[in-house]
Parts: C-alpha cells; sequence; structure tokens
C-alpha cells in the first residue's frame, strides 16, 4: 500500500510539474506574440507618418492608400477603436422646402454649378437634395454623385451651413413620383436676390422645386463676401473625389515625379469641342464634313453655321496640336520634360499629334502610364476619368490649356487657391496671328520667340483682379478662374487687368 502511495504521489508530482512548464512556454509563447504586435505595429505608425510628410502638398488631408486599418488588416491584428470623426455642429434653421437640382454639362461645369447650388440653398434656407449629374449630353456617363465625389463627406462637411439629404422625405417622394413637381431653370447670371425674390416663394408655395439647369446661375461678381468663400468652401472643402479616384490619381501623380518635373497640357481638342466651336483648322474634308454633321445632331448646340477661319482669327477656337508645339517651344518649355495629355481621344489621332510628339517626345496620358486594369472601372465613364485628370493638373509643376473650357478655367482657380502654382493662360488670338507670321515667312524664329514669352510674361496664374465687366457676365472674368475673395497675396503682388 506504501508502494502504491508513493508511486501515485510521484505521478502527480510529475503532473504539476509538467503542467507549469506548459504554463511557462504559454507565457512566454504570448510575451512574444505580444511584444511583436507591439513592434509592428509601432513601425506601421512611424512609416504612415513617413509617407504623410513625404506626400505631395495638394493631396494633404485626402484618405491614405496605406492606412493604419489596412496595415493592420494585412497583419491580423487587432486595433484599437478609432477616435470618433468631430464634425461640425448643425446649423438649427427653420426649414422653407427643398430645393432638388439637375446639373448639366461636363464634369467642372457640374462642379461650379454644385458650389452654386449649396451657397443659394443656404441663403434660402433649404434643405438640398444631393445634385443629379447629367446623363445626357455628349458623353452620356451614366456616373450618380458618389460615384464621383465623397457624398457622405460632403453632407457632413457641410452640415454648419446647410442640410443636405440623399433623397426626399417619404411624403415628398411620393409626390414627385407622381409628377407633382414643379420644375424650370433659372436666369443666368443671378444675384442672390433672384433667388429670394423669385425662387424662395415657389419653394415655399410648392414645398419642393427643381431646377433643371445650373450652368452660370449665380453672378460673377457683387455678392456678399460670405456667399462667395461659401462657393470656395464647397469647391475646396466639400467637394472630395470618392478614395478610388484619389487613390488612382495618386498613382499616376507618383508614376510621373519618379521621373522628374512634368506639365500638364489640356489639350481641348477632342471631337466634341470641335463639332461644337465649328473650329476645323488643320482637318482635312471629310473630318469637317464629320465634325458638321455631329454639331447639327444635338438641337441645344445653338449655333450651326460657323466661319472657322474668322473664328480662329478672333482668338474663339482651340489652339490646334500643331500650334501648340510651336507655342510651347516659343515659350522655351524644356523638350526634355515630361508632358501629361489631359484630355480624351485626340480628333485626328496620331496624325494630328506628330509635330508635338516629335517636339516634345515624353508625351505620356493616363491610358499609358496605367495598366488596363487600374482603369477598367472607368471605362466608359467620361467624368470619372476627367477627375484624374483633374488632380493630376493640379499637381502638375506647369499647367497649360489651349482653350478656356470649363476645366481650364476650375484648374486655374484651384492652382490659384494652392498658392498661385504655374498656369500659362494662352492668348490665343494673339498667338494665331503670331504663328502666321511665322509660318508665312514674316517672323524668324527668334523674334516669333521673343514675341510669344513677351505677350505672356505676365500671364502665368500670378495674383490678379478679376476683370468686371457691367452688363456682360460672359466676357468678364469667371469667378471659378479666380476666387480672389478667398486668395491671401501680399498686397504688392495684386494689379489690375
Amino acid at each position: 500500500m506504501m508502494g502504491l502511495k508513493t508511486l501515485g504521489e510521484s505521478k502527480v508530482e510529475k503532473l504539476r510539474n509538467s503542467m507549469a512548464a506548459s504554463s511557462r512556454s504559454r507565457m512566454k509563447l504570448w510575451l512574444i506574440r505580444a511584444t511583436t504586435s507591439v513592434l509592428l505595429w509601432t513601425c506601421i505608425v512611424q512609416l504612415t507618418a513617413l509617407g504623410d510628410m513625404w506626400g505631395p502638398r495638394v493631396l494633404k488631408g485626402w484618405p491614405s492608400c496605406f492606412t493604419h486599418e489596412s496595415a493592420a488588416r494585412a497583419l491580423d491584428i487587432e486595433l484599437p477603436s478609432a477616435r470618433p470623426v468631430v464634425l461640425p455642429p448643425k446649423r438649427v434653421y427653420k426649414n422653407n422646402g427643398y430645393l432638388m437640382v439637375s446639373c448639366n454639362g461636363g464634369l467642372n461645369q457640374m462642379r461650379a454649378a454644385i458650389c452654386d447650388m449649396v451657397t443659394i440653398a443656404r441663403y434660402l434656407n433649404v434643405t438640398l437634395i444631393v445634385p443629379e449629374l447629367d446623363k445626357v449630353s455628349f458623353w452620356a456617363d451614366p456616373s450618380e454623385f458618389q460615384d464621383i465625389f465623397d457624398l457622405d463627406h460632403f453632407i457632413t462637411s457641410l452640415r454648419d451651413e446647410v442640410r443636405v439629404l440623399k433623397e426626399l422625405p417619404p411624403r415628398l417622394k411620393l409626390k414627385v413620383e407622381h409628377g407633382m413637381l414643379y420644375s424650370m431653370p433659372p436666369i443666368s447670371w443671378s444675384d442672390i436676390s433672384y433667388y429670394k425674390n423669385q425662387i424662395l416663394p415657389l419653394i415655399q408655395k410648392y414645398k419642393v422645386v427643381h431646377l433643371n439647369r445650373t450652368d452660370a446661375r449665380l453672378a460673377n461678381n457683387g455678392l456678399p463676401l460670405e456667399i462667395q468663400k461659401l462657393r470656395c468652401r464647397v469647391n475646396f472643402g466639400a467637394l472630395r473625389f470618392t478614395s478610388q479616384i484619389e487613390e488612382l490619381g495618386r498613382k499616376v501623380i507618383r508614376l510621373l515625379r519618379q521621373n522628374g518635373p512634368f506639365l500638364v497640357l489640356h489639350l481641348r481638342y477632342e471631337m466634341d469641342m470641335l463639332a461644337f466651336s465649328g473650329c476645323t483648322q488643320g482637318c482635312n474634308s471629310d473630318e469637317v464634313e464629320e465634325l458638321t454633321r455631329m454639331r447639327y445632331a444635338y438641337p441645344w448646340w445653338k449655333e450651326k453655321i460657323i466661319n472657322s477661319d474668322l473664328k480662329r482669327k478672333d482668338g474663339l477656337c482651340p489652339l490646334t496640336p500643331e500650334e501648340t508645339a510651336l507655342t510651347l517651344s516659343a515659350l522655351g518649355i524644356d523638350r526634355n520634360i515630361q508632358i501629361y495629355i489631359a484630355a480624351g481621344e485626340i480628333y485626328g489621332g496620331e496624325r494630328r499629334m506628330a509635330s508635338l510628339a516629335k517636339e516634345y517626345p515624353k508625351l505620356v496620358r493616363k491610358e499609358t502610364l496605367l495598366e488596363p486594369s487600374d482603369l477598367q472601372f472607368f471605362q466608359n465613364h467620361s467624368s470619372q476619368m476627367a477627375a484624374l485628370d483633374y488632380l493630376v493638373s493640379l499637381e502638375s509643376d506647369i499647367f497649360v490649356p489651349t482653350y478656356d473650357g470649363n476645366m481650364a478655367k476650375v484648374v486655374e482657380g484651384h492652382r490659384r487657391y494652392l498658392g498661385f502654382k504655374k498656369t500659362i493662360l494662352l492668348n490665343r488670338k494673339l498667338l494665331v496671328d503670331l504663328i502666321d507670321q511665322f509660318n508665312n515667312g514674316v517672323l524668324n524664329w527668334d523674334e516669333f520667340s521673343s514675341a510669344v514669352k513677351e505677350s505672356h510674361a505676365d500671364r502665368m496664374g500670378n495674383p490678379t483682379k478679376r476683370l468686371v465687366i457691367a452688363d456682360k457676365p460672359k466676357e468678364e472674368d469667371y469667378f471659378y478662374s479666380n476666387p480672389e475673395e478667398c486668395l491671401e497675396p501680399s498686397d504688392e503682388h495684386l494689379s489690375s487687368t
């Protein structure tokens, strides 16, 4: 019995020792894992901080493509809960009704219109329904607002100014679905008193009013300072592109930066632009006929019979690729600089691009920088493609638009806001005259180049006063190309145009 007892006690002791050793091993393993996790997390935080420091200035504040959350998921680390986002306090006001808007035009025309509509809704004390984007114009882009812009950021960032809803309340939505909606186009270039005296009573009467045109519906000038500043706040703060678009934009910029400085050329020489404007310089007879047919196919393009030569001499045509090559060279742009073409398909293709490619061999496009898989979700979505070009244009060392369309104007203004980044504003009327003189042998190269440089010395996006022409808003400077009320240049830099 004693032997059995001793044997049993020995087994128990061994079992206890084994359990203690196993516990110590598990504790060591847990400590190793915990220490490794802490070290890895510390490295991730430091790397991300460095990435934020080295990131492009324009992209500060954008969602990072390498976030703490994504890194943690990759390493299977459980993170502490993130701090809640601090939102501005809601503005409390008596709601006078609901404003629905349908934007028309391309991306940047709609961008400016959204800024105007937010501002109008704010000063009418109404609720804005998220703007509807154009899906029926030439581009036929089916994108919704949230496909291009960060919708939640748009709503929350403006909550201290205006209430924005994704859709009407159920009762009003049902009425609209049954066709009970007052719809109208507001008068172009109106001041805020027009909206208070004409539009607000309609909203109060019908509860919901739909504005079916939004392009240039708010005046450039003569508005209170707080209205102008709110337009800027929407443009430069609330209208942030989706994370997918911004991440791809960062990728393009990174690929360009790896090879040094770059110039963005907004070469507005696409088929729709030429058909709309009637500008056919350098086109053959078949192309002229094709462009004319297209112009007559769109009833909302009012001007049908156009003299291309006269329009070109008046500076109302986009520069051709051939004219652009001469202009850039005359301005002294280094032929070895990367030139990113921010545009759709160039009309005439390689034949029309040959002289520009010969003079500047480092021509690139998003399609040549990125893999097809990168762009597959953007195909047939021209506004999303334009958003990519917009981001790259903001970050470029030099921006050169060959026509003063909506993208050229809005990017110009945004680059001013970012610190008056170099934007070469071409004087097309003067340039085509100088180019013709050079091509006809009236000017030699040195004379031509000197004249081009001298005439553009003060057209580099430097601080300037916006040109105001009373009763001629189409001829004066566009607010969004030079939102001077939102800029802070030193007094000695201001000059009148």
